[in-house]
């Protein structure tokens, strides 16, 4: 390990003992940091929100440095740095057991990991603090599109756009994999565990539809309508967000039926879910409309990047670069529609 990068993860080492989630006061949380290329660091904490504050560089060397959280959530892209020069990036994270999908144990470890990546890591600092109780959060609700997905090569758009938001948005991504409107509602690992948690003012984010190849229109718009009323109950800010499409392109080059989401019993779930936001008055994201201009603008073959056609032959789950393309095209939404402000951005991402 470079003299530099040694000198850097030593600042890591606070005084005092690990701060409880939420706790009041500016103490920073000790943490255990090994390895050079990646760099991971270890931070023995409870569930939570904790803000992050990172410097990046070495006096000697040039990096490249990007930032993981928990189980591969993308809190900062690839960022260069010259050698003598530094760069101070900030984000929160959520910390929960699991830490990955919620139906799937063992996964990780108790407490925060971050790990630095890159073609050049280098890491200077690192603080770690518990996030103040009335910061904001932004929860998911969905499928395997969505989730904190644990295993390479698959990436689910919510792992991917922390690293487009400032610190002071935890996203809470409790979206699991082959969850349909009616069984995430029903398994008490998913909702039942997440609305306890949804605090005034927090946007949560709906996305259901994959998985609901043989729900009907009446229970899809039931299921929708459940949650968003239990959602305003607690005075949250739900926002219904349909499903991306699949890659499966008709003999003219357009996205077939199927991908855009008309279901086994003939229901078009992305119509349908829209009738539930204007009859109830919430912010609807139509992902299938704009996951579709993306992938028809990039034809049969540009598109198989987005999924994971190359490595798989799977053209429903997104690669690293499909999910940040998809959950940009969400965040273009969000502020669009403001549901977000625009403070909650890195400049540039959108």
């Amino acid at each position: 390990m470079k003299s530099s990068r040694v000198l850097a993860l030593t600042v890591v080492a606070a005084a005092g003992l690990p701060a409880p989630a939420h706790a009041a006061g500016p103490r920073s949380v000790p943490g255990v940091c090994t390895g050079a290329a990646p760099v991971v660091c270890h931070y023995d904490v409870g569930p939570g929100e904790y803000d992050v504050n990172v410097v990046l560089g070495s006096r000697d060397a040039a990096g490249s440095t990007a930032v993981q959280a928990e189980t591969r959530r993308l809190m900062l892209a690839e960022t260069a740095t010259e050698a003598g020069l530094f760069t101070r990036r900030a984000f929160s994270v959520d910390v929960r057991e699991p830490e990955s999908e919620p139906t799937i144990e063992n996964v990780g470890t108790p407490g925060l990991t971050l790990t630095f990546t890159g073609a050049a890591p280098q890491v200077r600092k690192i603080t770690v603090r518990a996030a103040s109780p009335r910061a904001p959060q932004l929860f998911l609700a969905g499928d395997s599109t969505v989730c904190d997905q644990p295993a390479d090569p698959y990436v689910g758009w919510g792992q991917a756009i922390p690293q487009h938001l400032l610190r002071g948005l935890t996203v809470a991504n409790h979206a699991d994999s082959g969850e349909g409107t009616a069984s995430f509602l029903a398994d008490a690992r998913l909702w039942a565990t997440m609305l306890p948690q949804v605090r005034q003012g927090d946007v949560v984010l709906i996305q259901f539809g994959h998985n609901d190849k043989q729900t009907t229109a009446e229970d899809y718009r039931a299921n929708l309508t459940r949650m968003i009323t239990e959602l305003r109950a607690v005075h949250a800010k739900p926002v219904l967000v349909s499903p991306p499409v699949r890659r499966r392109f008709d003999s003219t080059g357009r996205l077939d039926d199927v991908a855009r989401h008309l279901n086994g019993l003939g229901v078009w779930l992305p119509a349908e879910m829209r009738a539930v936001a204007t009859g109830l008055n919430v912010p609807y994201v139509d992902l299938t409309a704009d996951s579709a201009a993306l992938v028809e603008s990039l034809g049969v073959e540009g598109s198989k990047s987005i999924y994971l056609y190359n490595e798989l032959r799977d053209n429903t789950h997104f690669s690293g670069y499909g999910a940040d393309r998809i959950g940009l095209l969400v965040l273009t939404r969000l502020a669009e529609l403001r549901v977000l402000p625009p403070r909650a951005f890195r400049a540039g991402a959108i």
